[in-house]
């Protein structure tokens, strides 16, 4: 029972991730100038846009090698909820022409960051089971 709970936790950490890091791969590719742009309208400074590498780089690195996992993912939710609230907060009442709602991706990333960070990262991890922070 507890190794199908270990696997469960191993295919959250890596969905999560793999799917962050592949914004993160796009950010480091382009440029983080639109996020930048977006923070300095919302009112703060511009410089606070470059966080977006820790919260789709690197927190999604230690969510799938399963290091300081819980802090990863309270990182990952936290770079969620500022990415809804400075770029998708006009969606948040609409639907998808197919029926789906318009923040699904967006809600599908917190809440999934959420569930790893009440849940650990298990033991099919680099920090191991019982590692303070995993």
């Amino acid at each position: 029972m507890q190794t199908r709970a270990d696997l469960g936790k191993l295919v959250l950490r890596l969905t999560l991730g793999v799917l962050l890091l592949l914004h993160g791969a796009a950010k480091v590719a382009a440029g983080v100038a639109p996020i930048v742009g977006l923070v300095g309208k919302a009112g703060l400074p511009p410089a606070l846009g470059y966080l977006v590498y820790v919260g789709e780089v690197l927190a999604p690195v230690l969510l799938i090698v399963g290091v300081w996992t819980r802090a990863a993912a309270l990182v990952a939710a936290i770079n969620m909820v500022v990415a809804i609230v400075l770029a998708h907060a006009g969606q948040l009442g609409e639907f998808k022409p197919t029926g789906g709602w318009a923040l699904e991706l967006q809600a599908f990333y917190l809440f999934t960051a959420v569930a790893i960070a009440l849940l650990g990262a298990g033991r099919f991890s680099v920090g191991g089971h019982q590692g303070r922070l995993n």
